[in-house]
């Protein structure tokens, strides 16, 4: 079956998020970037196994496209270490949003692409299947509930308006995320 879809996401496999943050923000305008440190989800699988390498997250925007930069804190096997040895740093995944978590992620494997990692966390589905054969990097699926979207969105605006003074990463704030008015109920 025939279906179009958008890319939101290019990932990046970096070795300190601050500095990539600044960098992309000197270069490129992008940012400002939130991190996540050492991130823990409710539920994991990589590659069969429960093992869930240490990394921390930083997301902001370049325009309508959300950059994500990804720190991985130890040597564990994950697949950000099936692409970068230690010290290594590039280009990861990209990623859309899906509304039908369960059908996107049998799409993709009915297309033979495997499975490479899976999880849930902050109550969303994320699943990374290998494409590197069609387009070198992974891709993943990521659901798309309400308090998700308005995540994006806060960020998306917080790039509109800023004027690149202050710090290109800041601290995540500590969930429950607030959600304004206009966001509740978004699907």
């Amino acid at each position: 079956m025939f279906e179009k879809h958008s890319l939101f996401q290019h990932a990046y496999l970096v070795n300190d998020l601050e500095e990539a943050a600044e960098n992309w923000a000197r270069t490129f305008g992008a940012g400002p970037f939130f991190a996540t440190r050492r991130h823990r989800t409710d539920q994991f699988m990589y590659r069969g196994t429960d093992e869930e390498a240490c990394v921390s997250y930083a997301f902001g925007f370049l325009g309508d496209l959300q950059i994500q930069f990804i720190q991985q804190h130890d040597e564990k096997r994950s697949i950000y270490r099936d692409m970068f040895k230690a010290g290594e740093q590039g280009f990861h995944h990209i990623a859309y949003l899906v509304h039908d978590f369960a059908a996107a992620r049998q799409r993709l494997l009915d297309q033979g692409f495997v499975l490479a990692c899976e999880l849930f966390a902050d109550e969303v589905n994320a699943a990374y299947f290998d494409t590197r054969s069609i387009n070198g990097v992974f891709t993943e699926i990521h659901g798309d509930p309400g308090h998700i979207l308005a995540s994006f969105a806060i960020q998306k605006r917080t790039h509109e308006a800023w004027d690149g003074t202050g710090p290109a990463l800041r601290e995540r704030a500590d969930r429950p995320v607030y959600i304004p008015a206009e966001f509740v109920g978004i699907k």
